[in-house]
């Protein structure tokens, strides 16, 4: 009797197992990276989605950052090519086009390169989650840049750490065939206050300031972007009005462009490339 018992409790413990795993979600799918040559990734799912359309201008749209244009391209050919290049951290002043230089020059390593690199987009909110991507990357045959926007870190965020040891102090390191690429507002991804206080209220103010500011360390490039002036302004203007084809005389361009930055109360690429879209759908004219 007390066998049949224990049998049948058996049984159930099976059933129910065998229940939980049905309510388990499936593994996500391996993923394809012939499909494109971009991806988001879905932290939630583990699962790398392809974009079929990229949100990018042409490099040569991008005006008024020539240096760190010339700095980022080359440092990205060499990695395609398999040689050493360095993690980027492009900061600096907002709308000066940090994002799209990064998209702009893969997609320009790419038209010249046999060894097609894919562009993978990690949200910020998602980088905790970092060391999972980074052992799916490792052992694919392709090379991959990895890419955040607009990386910060508040007050109470420690995932910063997670970045900090996935990018280059973890026991295996960062995977050969990957390279990280970040946008900022902060050169140091910190608040200032932020490591201000730190300062002020630490027992050793130099070492807990140093533990702060040492992530933007394991980035070997760090690619400045500052206010621009009006020529430059004005360069940008041109250059998206000549590529659109947008029949405007010279004069009246510059006035309407020069106008359209004063009610915005800043110039940078972002606020030329509004007013050029501003001005296409006035003049009736699409934007392909």
């Amino acid at each position: 009797m007390i066998n049949d018992r224990r049998e049948t409790l058996g049984e159930k413990l099976d059933r129910l197992v065998a229940a939980v795993s049905r309510l388990a979600p499936p593994p996500p799918p391996k993923p394809d990276f012939e499909v494109a040559d971009c991806f988001v990734w879905e932290a939630e799912t583990g699962v790398l989605a392809p974009v079929e359309r990229v949100n990018r201008v042409e490099i040569d749209l991008i005006k008024g950052v020539d240096r760190v244009r010339d700095i980022l391209v080359d440092n990205t050919k060499r990695f395609a090519d398999g040689y050493p290049a360095n993690n980027v951290l492009l900061w600096g002043a907002r709308g000066m086009g940090k994002s799209s230089l990064v998209k702009a020059a893969h997609a320009a390593v790419n038209a010249t390169h046999a060894t097609r690199l894919r562009l993978i987009e990690i949200h910020r909110e998602d980088i905790d989650t970092l060391p999972a991507l980074l052992a799916l990357l490792k052992g694919a045959s392709h090379r991959f840049i990895l890419f955040c926007d607009d990386l910060s870190f508040d007050h109470d965020d420690t995932s910063y750490k997670s970045l900090k040891a996935a990018l280059e102090g973890g026991v295996e390191g960062r995977p050969e065939n990957v390279i990280f690429y970040a946008t900022s507002n902060r050169r140091h991804l910190l608040p200032r206050d932020m490591i201000e206080n730190e300062r002020s209220t630490a027992i050793n103010p130099s070492e807990a300031v140093e533990e702060k500011v040492s992530l933007s360390d394991r980035f070997g490039l760090w690619l400045g972007f500052h206010k621009c002036s009006q020529d430059d302004y004005l360069a940008m203007v041109d250059g998206y009005v000549s590529h659109y084809h947008l029949a405007i005389d010279a004069e009246s361009l510059r006035a309407q462009a020069l106008e359209w930055a004063t009610t915005r109360g800043s110039r940078s690429g972002r606020v030329a490339w509004q007013f050029v879209q501003d001005l296409a759908g006035r003049l009736g004219h699409k934007l392909e």
